[in-house]
């Protein structure tokens, strides 16, 4: 009897080929796949590999001509992937942009290509790419805090003597300088730079050389590649590092937090671009019109940034999800890290972006915010304070007020125009002294303390800013 010829091999490609004896199944590598995303790590990665080739030659595991080639063909796979840009594609056996790169290398300078994932496992390799790629987009971040709070600091300084109505419940309550109204974002972002500084040293440390999970059999000398690749520190336990991504949740919290900040400043400039307040005009080049209605002028990027402010929320929930239930060490459910990290920095990057260029192009309606200050009795808290000064507690000083408003709004007659003499039909402490509290310019002065309204206090407060910012 003839035996019955058996089929070939199948051919494999993975680098984890030897343990099985099927092909991977089509659907499963496309849902298993994330080159399409982290090819963008690919310059962290090559800069990864080479300081990692370097710990192999030091370590003996490399000769001084096989380091030489390995790093030379890194470096040609760098420039390649450059080039290619969005049109690099993966081969079959790529699952990410680390089998893409070692697949490169070995077809570049042969099998000693296969030398350099010694010691090293893509999840000790993933953590190193993501940390780097964190640093510098948090440095990033943290330069462009810095152009938007410049253009605030200059608009602030040009418009401490303009007067607007600062509000409360979205309702007028006293006068303040436009100054001040500038630099309390200023004071939101710079508490945000405070958390990202914070956040880029728990960043600032080097998981390479913790393998899979239980460290690495080659004695490298984790110290030395993290001071090659510029870390501070390195990670202290080789199970938590493969498996830690409270970094990437941590920048995310810091995101969103300055999303949220920017998403209320957006919304005080939608507000006052309406034809309701009128206080800013935007530039053209900024907004965007109407299909159907030819007048129309829209605040689109400032109500997109509102909008997106959800979309990096988003990303902070779904790290915060997806690690709530991950047993030690690595589980692949931390491939699913990388797009919302990197839709998150990309959005908040653009938005800052944006938002320095609109700073320092918008215009400022200073007549109608005055004009505005002259509704809503904004000087009534300083008429109550006038009573204060003169002997009066302030909770019936506040009484009294109130009835001075009530009148006035029956009489449909502002609470300027009212003379001594029916002033003190409320309260007889009024004297002629009591005039000087109806002045808008009086009102700011007064409030001279740190942290005030008053335009000597914004002058001091523009000082030591700018002391930092040189810093």
């Amino acid at each position: 009897m003839t035996p019955v010829p058996r089929p070939p091999a199948p051919v494999f490609t993975k680098a984890w080929e030897g343990r099985f004896a099927e092909a991977t199944d089509p659907e499963v590598e496309r849902f298993t796949s994330s080159f399409s995303f982290d090819r963008r790590l690919y310059r962290y990665d090559i800069q990864g590999s080479i300081a990692h080739t370097e710990a192999l030659g030091r370590a003996g595991l490399l000769t001084e001509g096989e380091r030489d080639t390995l790093i030379r063909g890194l470096k040609e796979i760098e420039a390649e992937i450059a080039a290619e840009g969005d049109r690099l594609q993966a081969a079959a056996a790529d699952e990410d942009i680390h089998m893409h790169i070692e697949r490169r290398l070995v077809e570049k300078v042969g099998e000693v290509g296969g030398k350099l994932h010694t010691g090293r496992s893509r999840n000790d390799q993933i953590a190193l790419d993501l940390r780097l790629y964190l640093r510098e987009e948090t440095r990033t971040l943290l330069e462009l805090i810095r152009s938007v709070q410049r253009a605030l600091v200059a608009q602030a300084e040009s418009n401490l003597d303009v007067v607007l109505p600062g509000y409360t419940h979205l309702q007028r309550a006293q006068p303040v300088s436009l100054g001040h109204q500038l630099l309390a974002y200023y004071e939101m972002l710079e508490r945000d730079r405070g958390r990202f500084i914070d956040c880029l040293k728990r960043i600032d440390q080097m998981p390479l050389g913790a393998g899979a999970l239980a460290g690495n059999s080659f004695g490298i000398n984790r110290e030395v590649v993290a001071r090659a690749l510029g870390f501070s520190d390195v990670t202290a336990n080789s199970l938590d590092t493969v498996s830690d991504r409270d970094f990437i949740v941590e920048f995310l919290s810091a995101a969103s937090i300055l999303m949220m900040h920017l998403s209320r400043w957006a919304e005080d400039w939608i507000l006052w671009a309406s034809s309701e307040f009128s206080f800013i005009d935007l530039p053209d080049r900024f907004c965007t019109g109407s299909s159907m209605m030819p007048q129309k002028k829209n605040p689109d990027v400032l109500e997109l940034i509102r909008g997106k402010t959800g979309r990096v929320y988003g990303s902070l929930l779904t790290l915060l999800t997806l690690l709530k239930g991950l047993p030690l060490s690595y589980n692949r459910d931390l491939q699913e890290d990388k797009e919302p990290l990197f839709n998150a920095a990309d959005t908040v990057k653009s938005a800052l972006r944006l938002l320095a260029d609109l700073v320092r192009q918008v215009s400022f309606r200073k007549e109608r915010m005055l004009e505005a200050t002259r509704e809503g009795f904004l000087l009534a808290t300083d008429l109550a304070d006038y009573l204060v000064l003169k002997g009066l507690p302030f909770r019936q000083a506040h009484k009294v007020v109130g009835k001075i408003v009530r009148q006035s709004l029956e009489e449909r007659r502002p609470m300027e125009e009212w003379t001594l003499a029916e002033l003190q039909t409320f309260s007889p402490l009024f004297k002629g002294d009591v005039f000087d509290s109806f002045s808008l310019t009086g009102s700011l002065q007064r409030k001279g303390g740190v942290g005030g309204t008053a335009p000597q206090s914004i002058e001091a407060e523009i000082r030591k800013i700018k002391r930092k910012l040189k810093g």
